[in-house]
């Protein structure tokens, strides 16, 4: 069955390119006599915020979307994404990294052939990890891409791809060749979280049973990365529609980090969810 999803993160109120996606989602579904579900990605504790997840689930009622229940919150099912990476640990496609972001940013500066091999530091050697982890060193699970290739193979490797049917990067669509290597040896697993962003939304998506993953275009590049661990992970493979993004009368996109105006804000200044609606281009939420 056509399954889809809202994975917002609460670490504010929900704003019109929020919406839109929202909507833009929950549209496709009722087109299709589809799911529609909602997921709060909640694994930054130092950013997510109950008040702000307690919003989120306001606003979409005010919007008139109806969703499944119960609704996932990822922070209450960290075990499930440590099995997944006891998993790829045990397989061998993982190391611990004890570098931290900024040493790794230096690093992608001072890289004399590019960003890619800085990006891909690589385990640290026996003697080293030892001593860092007798020191009690914080450190991250890495993705080792040459693991991953080797447990492939090459004509696994070469030949993985993705189907777009919304807008890629110059708002074509079709079959997408990915680029494995895209993002380096990201991080799957953090110190402070035991989980990171990649591996949680594919591990969620894969167990919702999402068939169609729409989201903004600025998420078009980590589809390179989640299609790698769906195939490592023997998961399926959703289509992909990523949607242009929401702009103000500026130009510029509509971001939490700028403030944007919020629809609860939207909302106490006297707009109605009819009028939003069709503002954004949906007649009806009915």
């Amino acid at each position: 069955m056509f399954t889809t999803r809202f994975a917002p993160s609460p670490t504010g109120r929900l704003h019109k390119g929020h919406a839109f996606s929202a909507l833009t989602a929950w549209a496709a579904a009722k087109a299709a006599g589809g799911r529609f579900v909602l997921r709060i990605e909640d694994i930054d504790p130092t950013r997510c915020r109950p008040e702000y997840e307690a919003g989120i689930l306001e606003d979409l009622a005010w919007l008139g979307l109806d969703r499944e229940a119960p609704v996932r919150r990822q922070s209450d099912h960290l075990s499930d994404y440590a099995a997944v990476i006891e998993n790829l640990r045990t397989r061998g496609l993982l190391y611990r990294c004890f570098r931290t972001r900024k040493e790794i940013l230096s690093a992608i500066g001072d890289a004399p052939h590019g960003a890619m091999e800085a990006a891909r530091p690589g385990p640290h050697s026996a003697d080293e990890e030892a001593r860092l982890l007798a020191s009690g060193a914080p450190f991250a699970w890495r993705l080792s891409l040459d693991r991953a290739r080797e447990t492939l193979g090459e004509a696994a490797w070469n030949g993985l791809s993705f189907v777009e049917k919304g807008q890629g990067p110059n708002g074509e669509t079709g079959v997408f060749a990915v680029d494995p290597e895209a993002a380096g040896d990201v991080v799957l697993a953090r110190k402070d979280t035991g989980v990171a962003y990649h591996l949680a939304v594919t591990h969620d998506d894969a167990l919702q049973g999402v068939t169609h993953v729409i989201r903004g275009r600025d998420l078009f590049e980590a589809t390179h990365v989640q299609r790698l661990i769906q195939t490592l992970m023997g998961w399926p493979a959703p289509t992909y529609c990523h949607h242009a993004l929401l702009t103000g009368p500026d130009g510029r996109r509509y971001a939490k980090r700028d403030r944007s105006i919020t629809l609860a804000e939207l909302r106490a200044g006297g707009l109605t969810a009819a009028a939003l609606r069709a503002e954004l281009g949906f007649s009806s939420a009915g």
